[in-house]
């Protein structure tokens, strides 16, 4: 397996990835499958183009092909850049609980913490009846701090949202 930052030569391929896994998983996301299978190509190398604050990490099997995601992104207001969010985290179904996730995120955090100056904590979401990646969360180091009620509705049905953070420094001895 390699991760790797994916660069607008990999937006083809990013937005399959993507699309599948708004397919296999819908109600894992704030998007939907019919939502972006109709954005244009050059939205999806918005996304995923670089910055020292924005990124996008992929995990790629022993034949090259895309297997894995994640986003990042610092937030970019004064009073809140010392927070950043992960999103958009997926592994291909036949992948998983291979520690691929695990990997990627460990890569996030890495690069996160070595190329956001200042940044403290990182958050993420995650539907609250996802126990597998909570629990790849919490492996890590996040803890929920909230749940949003009905944060997501999808086919009449309402999914609720665990709000998790991750502290990268303590403040203040806290």
């Amino acid at each position: 397996m390699n991760i790797r930052l994916l660069n607008d030569s990999d937006a083809q391929v990013y937005r399959e990835v993507r699309l599948r896994a708004l397919k296999n998983d819908p109600d894992a996301f704030g998007s939907t499958y019919e939502q972006e299978e109709t954005k244009p190509l050059g939205h999806i190398i918005e996304r995923i183009h670089h910055t020292k604050d924005q990124f996008t990490l992929g995990c790629f099997d022993d034949s090259n092909q895309l297997v894995g995601i994640v986003n990042f992104s610092r937030e970019n207001r004064l009073k809140t850049a010392h927070k950043g969010n992960i999103y958009g985290m997926y592994v291909e179904p036949q992948f998983r609980g291979r520690g691929l996730g695990k990997a990627l995120l460990l890569a996030l955090i890495e690069r996160a913490t070595k190329e956001c100056e200042g940044l403290e904590q990182i958050h993420l979401t995650v539907v609250s009846n996802n126990k597998s990646a909570k629990r790849l969360y919490v492996s890590l180091g996040f803890e929920v701090y909230g749940i949003e009620p009905h944060a997501l509705k999808f086919d009449e049905q309402y999914f609720d949202e665990d709000l998790m953070i991750l502290r990268l420094r303590l403040i203040n001895g806290q």
